[in-house]
């Protein structure tokens, strides 16, 4: 069963996002897998937006193999429920399989989960992150990272890129992508553009790029099997780390102007360039 985590507040997107994945995925693959949210509160639980979700309550959460966490707003108070904290730990000590989305990661990082792991989060988080928790090696210019059994994403969309990579892992890589075909609609708008002659640019050869869960793997996100150790890569001190991170959006911002090829670009960048790209002219949209 796969849960997701929401409280007061939280952002829509990064809850209804990796249920998507999770539901299209489920059915491709045949298997007919159960996807709840899950809250302290049970009954509805309004988000930032003021559109509500229905959530059962922690208790229903025997069956669980993976569990997500949302972020939005509400993420500072949510950490700070030791109901939820408690949970959290819980889930990860029986080996659950627990992910976080965006600002999700405050939760798993207060509930101790993120200690001298790897991690991501939102990069306008970044400098209160680090500040507030030192002994997680944050890594800002990942789109999502994954340590044992420990997943975090960056933001709304990274949560989608982390959601295929676990469909992946559940599923196999072909069910994966017939996941991403089918939500991004890229038959559909590689047909339009064949029709019209080839449409905007070189946006879209790139849309698959920007999302397929394998693509560019090991520039997009650390694997640590089993949560065994290895050697600290990505200790860097928090001034260089915040360095490289400015460097990435600055560079993603040129492309989101220029309108540069992503392949041209480090492997790193890749990703959140195409995603630029192709919110050009007969694009992904805005």
């Amino acid at each position: 069963m796969i849960g997701v985590l929401i409280f007061p507040d939280f952002q829509l997107l990064d809850a209804a996002g990796p249920i998507s994945v999770f539901e299209i995925a489920g059915r491709f693959s045949g298997v007919d897998q159960s996807i709840r949210t899950l809250a302290v509160t049970p009954g509805p639980v309004r988000s930032s937006s003021g559109v509500e979700m229905l959530a059962r309550g922690l208790k229903s959460s025997g069956a669980i193999s993976t569990l997500i966490v949302a972020g939005g707003e509400g993420v500072r108070t949510a950490a700070t429920c030791k109901k939820t904290l408690a949970f959290v730990r819980a889930m990860a000590k029986r080996g659950v399989r627990v992910a976080s989305v965006c600002s999700g990661a405050y939760i798993l990082a207060e509930a101790g989960l993120l200690d001298g792991r790897r991690a991501t989060t939102h990069w306008q988080r970044t400098r209160h992150f680090l500040k507030t928790y030192p002994n997680v090696k944050l890594e800002p210019d990942r789109i999502f990272v994954r340590d044992g059994n420990i997943w975090s994403s960056a933001g709304i969309s990274a949560g989608i890129d982390l959601a295929l990579a676990m469909a992946a892992e559940n599923f196999g890589d072909e069910v994966a992508q017939q996941t991403l075909r089918t939500a991004l609609g890229l038959g559909a708008r590689a047909s339009r553009r064949a029709a019209d002659g080839g449409g905007h640019g070189r946006a879209g050869r790139h849309e698959f790029a920007a999302f397929h869960p394998r693509l560019h793997c090991r520039d997009r996100h650390h694997a640590v099997e089993g949560g065994g150790a290895v050697a600290d890569r990505g200790g860097a001190a928090a001034g260089a780390i915040l360095q490289r991170g400015d460097r990435a959006r600055r560079a993603i911002d040129r492309v989101s102007r220029s309108g540069a090829d992503a392949p041209r670009l480090h492997p790193r960048l890749r990703p959140a360039a195409a995603i630029a790209a192709a919110r050009g002219p007969g694009g992904l949209g805005r």
